[in-house]
């Protein structure tokens, strides 16, 4: 992959009137974790902006070592107040309450703590922690829940890359049509079961799906 141009991207971008106009606009934003290490301002402006308006904001912790070093740490520290919906992965959850002291490894006690973090906003924030072929765990405001994914035979496994990516896209797309998070962690599982039965990020031409 060629980051180049992610990796140059500057808030001043985000901030041409064309492009705020699109910012001010969304229901929902989402940012990848990885987008830390590039325009913190950015992640900075348009979660302030959600919390201004009334949006949805999500982010995704993406990768552990984006935990591991503090000026990125930072990023997520400074912004989860503003998260409304937050993503990650066991091993992403599990570095971040390595990293906050919080000795335990235990899932549901991470993602009940994760979604406690005082808000600046008045909503309640959702915590979705994939595990693989385990069920989703899901905690909003403490209360935790578990959601099945689609399990499949080994024989039909041909790239985990992007699973993880592929459920927050069909958690995305239930939510932006209003679904309950039940519902949107199946579209999540549907996505990620399709992702990892093709070579690279690819899918059908048409999905067997309807949200």
């Amino acid at each position: 992959t060629n980051l180049d141009a992610a990796n140059n991207y500057k808030v001043e971008h985000c901030k041409e009137p064309e492009n705020w106009k699109v910012v001010e606009g969304a229901k929902i934003i989402y940012s990848a974790g990885f987008f830390a290490t590039v325009s913190p301002d950015s992640i900075k402006a348009a979660s302030r902006q959600k919390a201004q308006d009334g949006g949805i904001y999500c982010m995704n912790l993406s990768a552990p070592f984006l935990m591991q070093v503090p000026p990125f740490k930072g990023v997520f520290v400074d912004t989860m107040p503003y998260v409304d919906f937050l993503f990650g992965n066991e091993t992403e959850a599990q570095t971040w309450a390595e990293t906050e002291g919080w000795e335990t490894t235990d899932l549901e006690f991470i993602a009940m703590r994760l979604s406690l973090i005082p808000s600046a906003k008045k909503s309640k924030r959702t915590v979705v922690i994939t595990q693989g072929c385990d069920p989703a765990i899901v905690c909003v405001n403490g209360l935790v829940t578990k959601h099945p994914v689609i399990v499949l035979p080994q024989e039909k496994l041909v790239d985990t890359n992007g699973a993880g990516d592929a459920y927050v896209g069909g958690f995305l797309a239930g939510l932006v049509k209003g679904l309950p998070v039940a519902d949107c962690c199946k579209a999540g599982a549907y996505s990620a079961s399709v992702i990892v039965q093709r070579s690279g990020c690819t899918f059908p031409a048409k999905p067997d799906y309807k949200l």
